[in-house]
């Protein structure tokens, strides 16, 4: 049995300087026959496991032949099992991994999408081990060419691609878990919308929320890619990528995470380089990452003690070319954090690697 650490020491240990970041490669282009690893999903289980997801791409296109690979630890990162590919369709695109740690069941919950045209969910029962045998839940998708509410036809929207995430979505203090998602009727994914898959049953069923309402007039140009997180008051903010010539993140707010979304507004704290983000609590603060500078350069995390609404404190990860992460934060103030690196930007032989690190909060507002 550990003892506790004397006060001494202990007020001591709050004095040191928090612990710099020291990643590691966790996902190397090459390895295992694939030309490059994207689009990064981090989380950590009830019992502390860290699950890390990611695109397995044997070309680097958005529609290439990919599969969805996975490393577990559960030594807070320390050591990693060997890759392992959870979902694959042959040649066809297996992609946007988004999973999420049920808090009331010990369960994963796991969706993903195939040729950005169907929706899948999986789960597991044994901490990340093992997967159940993927269910297709594209009729969620579906209600949304019907319309969310049947009087109303203003949310209606006729999609060609629908994709969940990427990254982790998030479970509410009801239970209720919640997935951001985006359609385009275009396969290009432009112009695009975003809205929520939500479950109440601990997925056993899923269902459509309400679409992020989009103003024609407004300058929000194609939300896509958004990142959930339920604010101290109960209410769920997203944070939207999009291609606005502000360049800035746009936020909206619901009561409850699939209706009554307000009027997206441009964050003029976080800048926006049209490029999935992640964001996540950790205790009463909220900690985002994204990266910071044109084009999809140096990602820097920062640190929110106000909900959301300022971000006084930031620290530069990676310098240089950068893309998409994700987080998952530890009962202890410890924050993981899964990322792309890019190397060699700019030429066709360039290398996707996902590089893994943690680092406490403290480090951010050092």
């Amino acid at each position: 049995m550990s003892r506790p650490l004397p006060l001494a020491l202990l007020f001591a240990s709050l004095l040191l300087p928090a612990q710099t970041p020291h990643p590691i490669a966790l996902f190397e282009a090459g390895a295992a026959g694939y030309k490059g690893y994207r689009i990064p999903a981090l989380v950590a289980t009830t019992k502390g496991t860290l699950l890390a997801f990611c695109a397995a791409r044997k070309e680097l296109g958005d529609w290439a032949d990919i599969d969805i690979a996975m490393r577990r630890s559960t030594d807070g990162g320390k050591t990693w099992s060997p890759m392992k590919i959870i979902a694959s369709r042959g040649a066809m695109t297996v992609d946007n991994p988004t999973p999420i740690a049920d808090r009331k069941t010990g369960a994963i919950h796991f969706l993903f999408q195939v040729n950005y045209a169907q929706l899948y969910y999986m789960r597991s029962a044994d901490d990340g081990k093992s997967f159940s045998t993927p269910v297709e839940i594209t009729e969620a998708a579906h209600s949304f060419r019907r319309g969310w509410a049947p009087e109303s036809s203003s949310d209606r929207y006729g999609w060609s691609v629908v994709a969940p995430g990427p990254g982790h979505g998030i479970q509410l203090s009801s239970g209720r878990l919640l997935v951001p998602i985006w359609l385009s009727p275009h396969y290009r994914h432009r112009p695009s919308v975003t809205s929520t898959l939500y479950s109440d049953d601990h997925g056993k069923t899923w269902n459509a929320g309400a679409l992020i309402p989009q103003d024609p007039a407004s300058p929000l140009l194609n939300p896509s890619e958004h990142v959930l997180v339920e604010l101290s008051g109960g209410r769920v903010m997203s944070n939207l990528r999009n291609e606005g010539k502000e360049h800035r993140r746009a936020v909206t707010y619901s009561p409850d995470g699939i209706s009554n979304w307000t009027a997206p507004q441009f964050h003029q704290g976080l800048f926006e380089t049209v490029c999935m983000a992640s964001m996540i609590r950790a205790g009463a603060r909220l900690v985002f990452a994204g990266p910071s500078t044109l084009p999809r350069n140096d990602l820097r995390v920062r640190l929110s003690l106000d909900e959301g609404q300022t971000w006084p404190h930031s620290k530069l990860l990676l310098a240089g070319p950068a893309g998409y992460s994700d987080m998952a934060a530890s009962p202890d103030g410890v924050i993981s954090i899964l990322y792309e690196q890019v190397d060699g930007a700019g030429n066709p032989d360039r290398k996707h690697n996902l590089l893994f690190a943690r680092f406490p909060v403290s480090w951010l507002a050092e």
